[in-house]
């Protein structure tokens, strides 16, 4: 893949890195970009030498949001609400959100509107000193229509949820630090040290696990306690009889650390 390709994508060690690299854009997400993504992203969920994603951007924007240009042209020709932008980005936030593999965020920039609900899909946020955040929709007269609305309360809570959204505050990394819309705040030249460290960790995890436990944690605000026990009981079977699980108990047996394959 060429330098001034859209994204850029490399797979090394288990880790799947996603650049996204539409610097004179400054990372929006324009349909062909989203769909790019989204393909990315089921091949990586199929490739078993993928057990860790990372999502970031290049340059000094992490995204902008939309690619508003490809929106006043949909506008121009009367297609605005028929153009497909956002089906195409609802389809891309699911994929994250439901990916198996662990995902983070690492948060090298402005993160406006979708670019902002990206780093809400991933399961890790790791933000560098110079990042924002910014919901951009009230400012556009437009409600949210990327998961804001959905991730953000679960996140932050209604209040901060309604205050950034409504108010289209400009929030720096250390106030999303406070507020609980980021994980981590690191100096912007440690960003790509620290994820690689985070990433390293867990593709050299127990990949079922991580992907069942996703699951539980996903599905579990749907269900009782019981329900949700059962789950976990279930689960758990799924674990024990996997390479992962007989591994961790010889290790444990032999003291050793265990050594996983992912599977």
């Amino acid at each position: 893949m060429t330098a001034d390709a859209p994204v850029l994508t490399q797979v090394q060690a288990g880790i799947a890195w996603i650049t996204l690299n539409r610097g004179p854009q400054r990372n929006a997400l324009d349909i062909p970009t989203l769909k790019y993504l989204q393909a990315l992203l089921d091949g990586f969920n199929r490739d078993p030498a993928v057990r860790a994603v990372v999502l970031t951007g290049s340059g000094r924007s992490f995204c902008a949001g939309a690619d508003l240009a490809e929106w006043a042209e949909a506008d121009a020709r009367g297609a605005l609400e028929t153009y497909g932008w956002t089906e195409t980005a609802h389809a891309l936030m699911t994929r994250l959100y439901t990916l198996d593999k662990p995902t983070i965020a690492a948060i090298n920039g402005t993160a406006v509107g979708a670019g902002m609900d990206l780093t809400l899909c991933c399961d890790l946020r790791i933000a560098g000193q110079a990042a924002r955040f910014k919901a951009g929709y009230t400012s556009m007269a437009y409600s949210p229509d990327a998961g804001a609305s959905w991730h953000l309360p679960r996140l932050i809570g209604n209040e901060q949820a309604k205050r950034l959204l409504f108010l289209d505050e400009l929030w720096s990394a250390d106030r999303a630090l406070g507020a609980g819309l980021v994980g981590e705040v690191v100096a912007d030249d440690q960003l790509h040290a620290r994820t690689l460290d985070l990433a390293t960790r867990l593709a050299n995890g127990p990949t079922l696990a991580f992907a069942l436990t996703k699951t539980l944690i996903r599905e579990g605000a749907h269900r009782s306690l019981p329900e949700q026990l059962q789950a976990e009981r279930a689960a758990g079977l799924l674990c024990g009889r996997s390479v992962d699980g007989a591994e961790a108990l010889r290790a444990s047996l032999e003291k050793r650390p265990a050594n996983f394959c992912g599977q």
